[in-house]
């Protein structure tokens, strides 16, 4: 068990809560203990000190154990939460409701000691495996939208997002730009210096990219060494004004190492929807690669737009 853990009991016996933490501490379980003397006591300390595992008793003025059962259901974030009730030696109605209304486990007072610890035991187990498959899943979920090299979100997940951009727009009658970029001449970059030095001038571009966009803007690599941004509610005006701040960062990056003698620019080409002939994703792709298109035929290092 981590010793991090905390436990959370609500009785309204002072003696049964003492005689509790008593047993409980003499096994080292928890680091901290939180104590209510019922269930509306209980849920605020709850709310302002989540905890790993919760005893409470069943009988209690006010709110009782199964309104609090009921109130936990309420809050998502607190639901995965181990409740072990604790009822009267006879109350065998008591416990199966409380089973049915969501408590993981029973222990019938006055409670043996070690079947506490052991009941205890299990039940926070069980919260940590829970507690490491979300965390699994989080991360599976976070590899699933992410370009390995550049941390940047991967094709995959950009196309979602402007796909749920576009008909939030359309529902909203709002803008969306969209700013296609590609590293002018990169294939001499692999050539001269290698791949690996090549990752090395990606990770950079992209990082730059990063910098020079909002919070909820949208920055992914959209394939080798081109990369896409999405930047809800921007009008072109907006959009275009952003994408030169990316190509002077990008101008203005210096190398180490072997790659110190290298500058980089860049090529953008920036649309905006709503936009003639254009009415998905694909559409303001096209229009913006259009754009982009014609940065590299009138010179590069530059951004052109459709209007």
């Amino acid at each position: 068990m981590a010793m991090s853990d905390s436990v959370l009991i609500i009785d309204d016996s002072d003696a049964v809560r003492e005689r509790i933490i008593k047993t409980l501490e003499s096994f080292d379980l928890f680091a901290r203990y939180y104590e209510a003397e019922d269930g509306l006591e209980g849920f605020k300390k709850l709310l302002s000190s989540p905890v790993d595992i919760i005893l409470c008793d069943l009988e209690m003025p006010r709110i009782d154990g199964f309104k609090f059962l009921s109130m936990l259901k309420s809050r998502p974030d607190l639901q995965d939460v181990p409740v072990i009730i604790l009822t009267g030696m006879n109350d065998r109605e008591l416990k199966i409701k409380g089973l049915e209304q969501g408590a993981s486990d029973y222990i019938t007072k006055p409670f043996d000691p070690e079947e506490l610890v052991a009941r205890v035991k299990v039940h926070l187990k069980i919260k940590h495996l829970q507690d490491d498959l979300k965390r699994s899943n989080e991360l599976l979920l976070e590899l699933s939208n992410t370009d390995h090299l550049t941390g940047l979100f991967n094709r995959r997940y950009l196309m979602e997002a402007l796909d749920k951009e576009l008909q939030r727009c359309v529902r909203k009658d709002g803008y969306l730009s969209l700013i296609i970029m590609d590293i002018d001449h990169f294939k001499l970059v692999n050539d001269n210096y290698g791949h690996l030095q090549g990752d090395v001038v990606l990770q950079k571009v992209a990082l730059n990219l990063q910098k020079e966009l909002r919070s909820y803007d949208i920055a992914a690599r959209y394939g080798g060494e081109e990369f896409v941004a999405v930047l809800p509610d921007a009008t072109l005006k907006e959009a275009i004004y952003v994408a030169d701040r990316v190509r002077l960062s990008i101008q203005g990056v210096r190398f180490s190492g072997s790659l110190a003698p290298l500058s980089i620019t860049v090529s953008l080409g920036v649309a905006t929807f709503p936009a003639k002939e254009c009415s998905s994703v694909d559409g303001i792709i096209k229009l913006a690669d259009d754009a982009l298109y014609r940065a590299k035929a009138n010179g590069r290092n530059r951004v052109e737009f459709v209007e």
